[in-house]
């Protein structure tokens, strides 16, 4: 049983779980609201649930924390992704006690991100992280939350479809910084991603085999990926592999930096600046500056639906892209505004191939059964006949099929 006893003019409670005991302040000076707290501690230790104390104390540091011990032990390639949406989550949420953070709270912080001009998918994915740090403490044993709260998912906008079409390709690279062209070209020719090309080392590379070889740990689902080299693949390994040789110390990875130091990390300025020398541009009006219609990660997309249009196997497609499955590769194999237009253009060519039916009734039957010359067969029809008049369309032969 508990007890209730005071300290100066507040009143405590004591009780016991397992044989420990606990000791909890009430915050009142009311002995009514002591009795009421004890008796729901009680009831809690009675269903096997830890004492909602124990809750008060976890924090949404303890929480952030604990899922970023997670991402290390799983070795999670989107580690830096989770800090920054932590990081985030810290502006409304930083030393808050768990138990207070409860659909209003996290209302206010999307109100506050929506404010800020952060889109939905972006808001989500750190929400994600929000519910996934709950998730974990309540897996926790004991569990570090009683209650997981209500996180909302927003609808998010459609995934973008943008697309490099060859010309534009051509447009950009020619307009980029030397040590770049290389890296967008193996880009658009395979749909790797770009952390994937940025850290491909030689070791990777077998000339002789004309293959590049990513091994499983370096990609994004964790599956290796081999790619074979056409002749202008073939070409840039052997411009980097003199390079390499030039360079003042001998480095591991493939494409390298402008100064040949390092490989190739950060390029965001030098590919906006080349779309907008090339032409794809359009003017932020918000901070008056022209800003960048093609993003990098279009060449991904244009990659894959390259592969299939030339004709390449999806499943093969899916291989070389580093695809795992097929609902997101079908985000990526997107049909464009040109798919479209060719679609129309194949099916206006197959209309004028084939021949032209028309179908009606016979007003003149006498006249088509001397034109036809088939006397006994039309002699058998009486009354309305129908049938369809088959045209080729061109040099005034037709025939007739009766019905």
């Amino acid at each position: 049983m508990g007890s209730i006893y005071k300290r100066g003019n507040v009143y405590w409670i004591k009780y016991h779980r397992r044989g420990k005991p606990y000791r909890e302040s009430t915050r009142s000076e009311k002995e009514a609201d002591a009795k009421r707290l004890l008796r729901k501690r009680e009831g809690e230790i009675a269903d096997g649930k830890l004492p909602g104390v124990y809750f008060d104390k976890v924090t949404f540091d303890d929480l952030a924390k604990d899922l970023l011990t997670d991402y290390e032990l799983n070795r999670r390639k989107s580690m830096e992704r989770i800090k920054i949406s932590i990081a985030h989550l810290e502006t409304v949420f930083k030393d808050m006690k768990a138990v207070n953070i409860d659909s209003s709270k996290i209302k206010e912080y999307i109100d506050l991100r929506q404010s800020a001009g952060i889109n939905d998918g972006t808001i989500n994915r750190e929400l994600n992280a929000l519910r996934r740090m709950f998730s974990l403490g309540a897996q926790c044993s004991p569990p570090k939350v009683h209650d997981i709260p209500h996180i909302v998912k927003l609808k998010e906008n459609p995934p973008r479809q943008g697309f490099v079409e060859h010309g534009d390709f051509l447009a950009i690279r020619n307009a980029l910084p030397e040590y770049l062209k290389d890296f967008c070209t193996f880009a658009y020719h395979t749909g790797w991603r770009k952390s994937e090309i940025a850290t491909l080392k030689w070791s990777e590379v077998d000339l002789n085999q004309n293959i590049a070889t990513l091994n499983p740990g370096e990609t994004k689902n964790d599956e290796g990926r081999i790619v074979y080299l056409d002749d202008e693949l073939r070409e840039i390994f052997k411009r980097q592999l003199a390079m390499r040789k030039q360079a003042q110390k001998i480095l591991l990875y493939v494409f390298l930096n402008k100064d040949k130091t390092d490989r190739i990390k950060s390029f965001r300025k030098a590919w906006i600046s080349a779309c907008i020398k090339a032409g794809f541009w359009a003017w932020d009006e918000e901070n008056e500056k022209k800003i960048s219609t093609k993003l990098f990660h279009d060449q991904r997309r244009s990659a894959i639906r390259n592969l299939v249009r030339s004709g390449v196997p999806e499943g093969v497609a899916m291989k070389i892209s580093g695809h795992k499955t097929r609902s997101v590769f079908e985000r990526y194999n997107i049909v464009s505004d040109s798919d479209l237009k060719l679609a129309a253009q194949k099916q206006a060519a197959y209309l004028e191939s084939q021949i032209g039916t028309i179908s009606g009734t016979v007003d003149n039957f006498e006249d088509i059964k001397e034109a036809v010359g088939e006397s006994k067969a039309l002699n058998s029809l009486v009354g309305d006949a129908r049938f369809e008049l088959a045209a080729s369309g061109f040099g005034g032969q037709h025939s007739i099929q009766l019905s």
